[in-house]
Formats: C-alpha cells, structure tokens, sequence
C-alpha cells in the first residue's frame, strides 16, 4: 500500500491501512522534521488549527491515549462553553457547560505526536523527501506511483492525501482514468497570525477567544488559543479580505477594531515573542465529487483535502480526514478490491455535514459565489433560531455544540420536540434584551 502524504489525512490513512495490510508506504515531498515545527508542505501550518471535539473522538480511537499525550505536551483542554469566551451574532455567549471540550495545540505539535505514533506502526514506513510525479497503470486501474527520480513503486491501493493542490486529475486523465467534477465556493478569506507570549491572569475568565463578524455589515474576526510553549497563537481575518493585516501595529489596530473588545484587552496584557507575522490566503473552497464517478478508478482513493478543502476557520479539515480514514476502513473490510465506490459514497456522507455548515456560513457574507447546498435557505433560517435560542437556553446550546463539532448527526437538530424547543427560545430571545442582528 501507497499512501501519497503524511499530513494528518495521510497519517490516519496510513493507521486504518495498518490493520489490514503488511507493508504501508507513506511518501511525502518535505523534510519532516524530527520536533514539532512548520513545514513547506502544510501551508497553513503556522495558523491555528482547531481538532473539533469529533476528531479528538477519533484520533483517539485511532490511536489511545492521544488527547492525553497531547495536553502532557502542552495542549491545554477547555469545554467550548466555559472556557471559550465567543462573541457571535453581535453579542457575547453566555458562560454554560456544553460537555464538548477541545485541546488547542498548535498544529506542528499535533501532527509531530500522530507522526510518531505511525512510525513506530509494525509495517509501516514513512520515506521523507521524495515526491511521486505519476500514477503507474493503465485504462484498467492505477498499479502504483511512479517517484521524481524515475523509481516505481508498485501497490494493491494507493491513496492520495495530497490535499487541495493534488495532481491526480492529471494523473488519472494521463492513464485514460474518470475525474470528478469539482464544486467550488469562493471565499476571499485572508487571516494573519502572530504569536505572544502566555501568563497567567491574561485572560482571567476565559482559555481563549473566538470573535465572529456578523455579516453583512462585518467581515473580520479575530482569536485567540493557548498553545504549548505558554504561548497565545493569534489571529485576525475574515472573508473576502483585500488587505490582511501587513504589520505588527495593523495587526494590533485590527484586533482592537473588533466588535468585542476582549482581543484588543487581551493584547494590551502580553507582550509579542517577535514581530513575525504569518499571513495566508484561501481563496475558495473546493469539492471533488467522487461520489458521483459511476466507475471510479480501481486501485485508487482520494482522502482529506484531495477530495474536500474547508474554509479554514471553520476548523473542520483535521476531523474529516480522521473520519474519512474510518470510512475507508470500513470500505475495505467490506468490499475489498471494490470497495472504491462505496467508500466514496461514505465519504460523502462524511463531508456533506461540514460542508453544509461551511458553506451556509459562507453565504451570509456578501461575494461569496458558487452553488449553494440544497435547502440553503431553510437551512440558514433555522441555523439561525437555534443560534438565538442558544444564548438563552443552555441544552439547545450544547445539542448544537455536540452537532458542530461533529459528534453527533444534524438529525438530532430535527426532532419535533427539539424544534418546538428551539423556536420557543428563539421567540424569548427576540423579545429579550441584547443586539440582536
């Protein structure tokens, strides 16, 4: 088995792949590196990344004991409603257990601990700097990887987790092979990070922050999560942003020009490490329909960016790889050789939740272009009433919070009683005080 990246798509792959088969091959093109650090092949690296409650769930399963190595190594846990002070819908959340915690880490460290984790898997080996430059195989199905200096690896199964930029539509139409067609939204989102030092008593309620715009009038947020080192990773950004902040002082007028004072607070309290800022563009997300191939290729399997990249703020992209990881498993075990079509068909089902909740944000900001999900504006309209019923009501608030952070399905958020719970809140809330927008 062929596994094409040892992102964390391509790590969680290479884990399922392990129980079932005795040799896995992991390539990646970089030079990974033997402590936590960024690297040239995860772009995003240096930004905060968010392992929704789901994905903690997940890794987890995949490999016990995660959560728990990962706070030893300066993680720090926070349920989502005590701990995160989140400013949406023009006012900020009331402090209520939810019962969904997170571990904010940066992302070097998560990847470096699930890395060695997979390395150390009996018949598992990851081969560093060396980057596959094709397929192998014909009309027929893909054999294996052909490498950039003319080696040939071949493979019952290759799975590519080369994330959004992978090559494989090239790659497939070179050996005759069906692509998917690709829905694209455009988001314009720019957000620029720098990193401060950590005391306590900076935040004196809170583990971190999360301020959100509420369009249309507004399109910058801004956070805040403790990661290792007793250091704030922070960040300000948003959609369809022409000028991300260039410098420490614009980050800093930024962070202060938010609807909530608390990042500006909050800066006003610790000092920068330097005045490195990072800054990154994503320009849309993008959605490969495998699902839809009638005859996807044999021998091979797209998983994580490569089939689905999020809108990162949203925080979605580590949890689907590891779930998609599951479901090709499963796959497998199910079907074998063919197994193929109903795995992407899984997939789907994996990516259609985060996808809808992404994309149905994405829409509330003026530009956003590209289709919009099926039921997108009752979707919206009762996303809506549940966020307003949440600011009163702390069951539909953690209900929410369980189906966000992909836990539990959006058909929990349909029961009859739930949805009578919900509109009667919402109407409560309307009628109480507080900006309501």
């Amino acid at each position: 088995m062929v596994v094409i990246g040892a992102g964390m798509a391509g790590l969680a792959a290479a884990r399922v792949l392990s129980e079932r088969f005795e040799q896995v091959v992991v390539l990646d093109r970089d030079e990974l590196p033997d402590e936590p650090a960024p690297r040239r092949g995860v772009p995003q690296g240096s930004q905060p990344h968010i392992l929704l409650a789901g994905g903690m769930r997940t890794f987890n399963e995949l490999f016990p004991g995660f959560e728990d190595e990962l706070i030893a190594a300066g993680g720090t846990r926070f349920d989502t409603g005590l701990g995160l002070c989140s400013y949406r819908m023009g006012r900020r959340w009331p402090s209520a257990p939810t019962g969904v915690s997170l571990v904010a880490a940066t992302r070097p460290l998560i990847e470096s601990i699930v890395r060695a984790r997979v390395a150390a898997l009996p018949g598992v080996k990851i081969r560093d700097r060396v980057a596959v430059s094709a397929l192998t195989g014909s009309a027929a199905g893909v054999t294996g990887v052909t490498l950039d200096d003319g080696e040939t690896m071949e493979a019952d199964l290759v799975v590519d987790c080369t994330g959004r930029g992978a090559r494989s539509d090239r790659w497939l139409t070179a050996l005759g092979l069906a692509t998917p067609a690709q829905v694209e939204v455009k988001v314009g989102v720019a957000y620029t990070s720098r990193l401060y030092r950590r005391g306590p008593g900076d935040l004196p309620d809170w583990s971190a922050l999360f301020v959100l715009p509420t369009p249309p009038g507004e399109s910058l947020s801004g956070l805040a999560i403790p990661v290792e080192g007793d250091r704030w990773l922070t960040a300000i950004g948003g959609w369809h942003v022409t000028e991300p902040p260039a410098d420490a002082e614009a980050f800093e007028r930024h962070a202060r020009g938010l609807p909530d004072p608390i990042m500006g607070e909050l800066l006003d309290r610790v000092e920068p490490i330097s005045d490195d800022l990072v800054t990154t563009r994503f320009p849309a997300s993008r959605r490969r329909l495998f699902e839809d191939l009638t005859d996807p290729p044999s021998g091979y399997v797209a998983l994580g960016d490569a089939i689905c990249s999020f809108n990162p703020i949203y925080g979605q992209g580590m949890t689907c790889a590891a779930q998609s990881a599951i479901a090709l498993g499963r796959a497998l075990d199910q079907h074998g050789k063919r197994a193929a079509r109903p795995y992407y068909t899984a997939v789907a089902a994996v990516v259609d939740v985060p996808w809808s909740f992404a994309v149905g944000g994405d829409f509330s900001f003026p530009g956003t272009t590209g289709p919009r999900p099926r039921g997108f504006a009752l979707r919206r309209w009762f996303s809506r009433r549940i966020a307003l019923a949440s600011q009163i009501d702390s069951g539909v608030n953690a209900a929410f919070a369980r189906v966000q952070h992909l836990i539990d399905p959006p058909a929990v958020l349909t029961r009859p009683a739930f949805v009578l719970r919900v509109l009667r809140m919402a109407r409560k809330r309307k009628r109480g005080s507080g900006p309501v927008r």
